[in-house]
């Protein structure tokens, strides 16, 4: 038994590093190679496994592990933050999804039950396939990242509820209101225990094995927690999956969470992959040949129904065409829990063994077919916004919103834009409002839209990869530009359309690699920060602190790495120079702006009286008084308190000079 298991394990992770190898030069997702995996070496393939029986048990403790592990991941905090998303455009594609093919299947002459079934099957999509995808493109935190990450938890937590009505609809208990009754008493019983357990007894078991600050005991007691829950609610008659879940959700509401989320990853990417293997191997490969065109044209029918329904959850939620786009071709294909319902399923009755087979084709065609998919998303998006559609479904905007941007933006003139705003867009439009420069904000989450509205910032609703609405927000006439969104496709464009516009407008682009920001020079914008570049400078500066460096040789360090690191990626160009360009034909010196604060002993004083080329080694260019900006100002020019002085030298003479005007009378 023991040689034969080993030999098992041996063939099984053997043969997935060579098709892992394979998917990995081919692009396709690892899930596909372990379902891949399984079809070779199942008994429908190369015959090398023959007992099935050991992998389905590691294939079981893969999905109470993998629930577990959602559910330390899944908070109530991030489903209140989400909560349109989840709740409704999540409960609205999976209800969509199950009457479509509810009918469908109904036309196609199978019963009631079994159609309700086939609908919970397809209207799951892959959590671990999308996340992956978005997490590789850096897409996670964009608009259609977060919508799709909102109705994957809904459809990940709709899982536990379909596995507890299989049972009724199946006909397994013949009085079907008292199976309603006691499913509902069930469901009572659990939040209870959920309950108990978060707040009073797994926190206080965790502080006693943390306090030993032994890694191998806090290992076991999760992985003891995990199981226990899991065995009582099977030995109450549900699943393994809804107990390990469960199990995750109570740790995840403790200080323990992310620790116990570390310790079980290893375990949850080993036998996880050992649950898609045994997906493969129940895989017949004969049946896939004697029906080649049913499987192939049921998974393209599949994949665009799911990807036409959950098209339009993101235009019901307010989102710009664009969104829905990525979003539906995200969704399109069946789900990892669909393999689970799909077992239950057939020990049920609600599949015979040829729907069966005919479902494992069809949900690992579409499953292979995503990556593909996703990567046409913003080639579709375009196509569509060529289309003659009304500008409401092209943007998103709402009419009434429109013309309140016409209203109040109809005199303003030299302000900053701002796209996105996150972190950046808010830590910038904090900065203007403290400086006192106007500022209008485009964001594409309504949900932020409405609450900073009803807060007093300028924002509106909307897409700024799209001319309209960047026209409504007066790019023509704005200054500065900063394109501060996580989706990096979205950005390349919003810079090309902001710099066709308005060719002299100052367009600042974040991005989050070094190797990404030649294209966006290229694309027109004026500067680009990369995040790897700035967080490393950050890090080198807090060293070079630490160590005693004088801040001001650690300033001139700071402006000639920037200076020769942004030089390499800027192509010349027919542009003509100012003063903002000056930092990258002279890397010794730079322009820096300064303000004049009340009480500071440069108030009252002459250009002449401070002496500043001498004293300091620097030159003023400009000074902007209010709204007038004296260029080359002369030396009889008095400075007043609140003006602010824009001057040329090298960056530690630049600092000196800040430092100087900060000092009181």
């Amino acid at each position: 038994m023991e040689i034969s298991f080993l030999s098992t394990t041996v063939i099984v992770f053997g043969l997935s590093i060579l098709v892992l190898l394979v998917c990995y030069r081919l692009k396709i997702p690892t899930i596909v190679g372990f379902l891949l995996t399984g079809v070779l070496a199942g008994p429908a393939g190369l015959g090398l496994v023959t007992n099935e029986k050991e992998v389905e048990t590691l294939a079981q403790i893969g999905v109470v592990i993998l629930l577990f592990s959602i559910g330390i991941e899944f908070s109530m905090q991030n489903l209140l933050q989400m909560r349109k998303t989840v709740l409704f455009g999540g409960s609205l594609q999976v209800l969509l999804t199950i009457g479509a093919v509810t009918v469908a299947s109904l036309f196609l002459g199978r019963t009631a039950a079994q159609s309700v079934f086939m609908g919970f099957l397809l209207s799951l999509s892959s959590t671990a396939i999308v996340l992956k995808w978005f997490q590789e493109k850096g897409e996670v935190e964009s608009p259609h990242g977060k919508t799709s990450l909102g109705i994957l938890i809904f459809q990940d937590l709709a899982v536990v509820p379909m596995m507890l009505l299989i049972p009724i609809m199946s006909g397994a208990s013949s009085d079907i209101a008292s199976s309603v009754a006691l499913l509902l008493v069930k469901i009572a019983l659990i939040a209870v225990c959920v309950v108990v357990l978060t707040k009073w007894v797994v926190p206080k078991i965790l502080y006693w094995v943390a306090k030993t600050r032994s890694r191998e005991l806090f290992l076991l007691a999760i992985i003891v927690t995990c199981f226990s829950i899991a065995w009582l609610t099977s030995s109450a008659g549900l699943s393994l999956a809804l107990g390990a879940f469960l199990a995750g959700l109570i740790l995840s509401e403790s200080e323990y969470g992310y620790q116990a989320l570390g310790s079980i990853l290893p375990f949850r990417d080993v036998f996880t992959s050992v649950f898609f293997i045994s997906i493969g191997m129940l895989f017949n490969i004969d049946f896939f040949l004697r029906h080649p065109l049913v499987i192939v044209l049921l998974a393209s029918m599949v994949l665009a129904g799911k990807v036409i329904i959950a098209f339009f959850i993101p235009a019901i939620l307010g989102f710009p065409l664009r969104t829905m786009a990525l979003v539906g071709l995200s969704l399109g294909q069946v789900g990892e829990f669909s393999f689970i319902l799909s077992r239950t399923g057939l020990d049920f009755h609600l599949l015979d063994r040829d729907t069966y087979q005919i479902f494992l084709g069809v949900s690992i065609l579409t499953m292979a077919a995503t990556p593909f998919v996703m990567a046409q998303g913003n080639r579709v998006a375009d196509w569509l916004l060529l289309l003659p559609l009304p500008g409401r479904i092209r943007s998103g905007l709402k009419i009434a919103e429109r013309k309140e941007v016409f209203d109040r933006l109809l005199h303003v003139r030299d302000h900053l834009i701002i796209v996105g705003f996150g972190i950046n867009g808010r830590n910038v439009a904090r900065a203007a409002k403290a400086a006192g420069i106007p500022y209008v904000i485009t964001e594409m989450n309504p949900e932020t839209v409405r609450n900073e509205k009803a807060a007093g910032e300028p924002i509106y609703y909307g897409d700024a990869t799209q001319e309209a609405v960047l026209s409504h927000v007066k790019v023509r006439q704005a200054r500065v530009v900063v394109v501060g969104i996580p989706d990096p496709i979205a950005t390349r464009r919003a810079v090309e359309i902001v710099r066709k516009l308005n060719p002299s407008v100052h367009i600042i682009a974040r991005t989050r690699f070094f190797q990404e920001a030649k294209a966006l020079y290229d694309l027109g914008a004026s500067d680009v920060i990369p995040e790897e570049f700035e967080t490393s400078v950050e890090i080198f500066t807090r060293v070079l602190v630490k160590y005693l460096v004088p801040r001001d040789r650690i300033e001139q360090f700071i402006a000639e790495v920037r200076s020769d690191s942004y030089q390499m990626l800027r192509s010349p160009s027919g542009e003509k120079t100012s003063f903002s360009d000056l930092k990258f034909a002279l890397p010794d010196v730079e322009v820096n702006m300064v303000w004049v604060g009340e009480g500071s002993f440069a108030a009252g004083k002459t250009i002449a009286e401070m002496n500043v080329r001498r004293l300091y080694g620097i030159t003023l260019l400009a000074v902007r008084r209010e709204t007038e900006v004296i260029s080359n100002p002369g030396s009889e020019l008095a400075l007043c308190a609140g003006d602010i002085l824009v001057f040329l030298g090298k960056p530690a003479d630049n600092v000196r000079f800040a430092e100087a005007l900060t000092q009181q009378r």
